[in-house]
């Protein structure tokens, strides 16, 4: 089984704790859970090695090169050497996050894609077949799998969010939007705080009460969150509902009509519905997957187009 260990300040206390998902590939994976709680930034982190940062489950603020960001369990982070890394914790600690390292020489061993490296660090997010690989990936892990499916089933996942970084440019976006760069700093800020109540409030919330929570109309809100992040508020509450229902499932619930209650579905039907139309898969065959009796197809962890 894949080993597992924790991170101590000077204190004693507990920082952090890292279960490792494969080494044996040459793609060292991991899952974090960050125990750190404060609105204060972390010290400035320079980073060494590229990493792929997948979110899990909670939320957080990172600024990466300057640039600031919510990031929340539908984000994707590819950080190269040489950027800069800040974190804060403003909804406490318990954030969790799979982190997947590229050393440069990985690129050309793995990748075939120098790209990615020269770059500006890509924040992001990635679609829902991506997301559940990912799940996938962390059960058989952790269920135990040899080092030959181990490495084909994280390279998978490497190129699909390789290729999801390469295909948005947001700096880009925003330069031929013609904006100033206060009102672009402004509306992102005003994107990573609705992201921030949406983890905080669950599904309890409708859009004008979450406009209200970050001091804009619903309909400012509903505009400025469309053109930063490409989708609609209302797709990314439905990507934090799917999520949620799968973190249900993976943890056990075996009753789909409390599943579905709980996270705002009209009744078991309309649940099977959402699911098997994001994913491709029936809830049943989303358990056997995360209990390890499914196995993962090669076109489960494609973009759509």
């Amino acid at each position: 089984m894949p080993d597992e260990h924790e991170r101590r300040r000077a204190d004693g206390t507990v920082q952090g704790t890292w279960h490792f998902l494969s080494r044996q590939c040459g793609l060292p994976s991991y899952v974090v859970r960050c125990l750190e709680d404060g609105r204060s930034f972390s010290a400035s982190m320079v980073e060494e090695t590229g990493r792929i940062i997948l979110g899990r489950s909670g939320g957080y603020l990172r600024r990466v090169n300057g640039r600031e960001a919510f990031a929340d369990r539908t984000s994707a982070l590819v950080i190269r050497p040489g950027d800069e890394l800040r974190v804060a914790h403003p909804l406490g600690c318990g954030d969790t996050y799979t982190v997947v390292e590229l050393a440069p020489g990985d690129v050309n061993r793995f990748t075939s894609d120098e790209r990615w490296l020269s770059g500006p660090a890509w924040d992001g997010v990635v679609d829902d077949r991506v997301d559940l690989a990912h799940r996938g990936l962390e059960a058989a892990s952790r269920r135990g799998m040899d080092a030959f499916e181990a490495a084909e089933r994280t390279l998978r996942l490497v190129d699909a969010v390789l290729a999801a970084a390469r295909h948005v440019a947001p700096d880009d976006l925003d330069r031929a939007a013609g904006r100033r760069p206060a009102t672009e700093a402004a509306h992102r800020k005003l994107v990573y705080r609705a992201r921030e109540v949406l983890v905080e409030e669950g599904f309890t919330l409708g859009l004008t009460e979450v406009a209200a929570k970050v001091n804009c109309s619903p309909h400012h809100l509903s505009r400025v969150f469309n053109r930063v992040t490409g989708q609609s508020l209302t797709a990314h509450r439905h990507r934090l509902r799917l999520q949620a229902v799968l973190d249900a499932i993976a943890d056990g619930e075996q009753d789909l009509r409390t599943i579905a209650a709980v996270y705002g579905f009209a009744d078991q039907a309309h649940l099977t519905r959402v699911v098997r139309g994001r994913l491709g898969r029936s809830p049943s065959a989303i358990r056997a997957l995360l209990s390890g009796g499914g196995a993962e197809s090669s076109t489960d962890v494609q973009r759509r187009s």
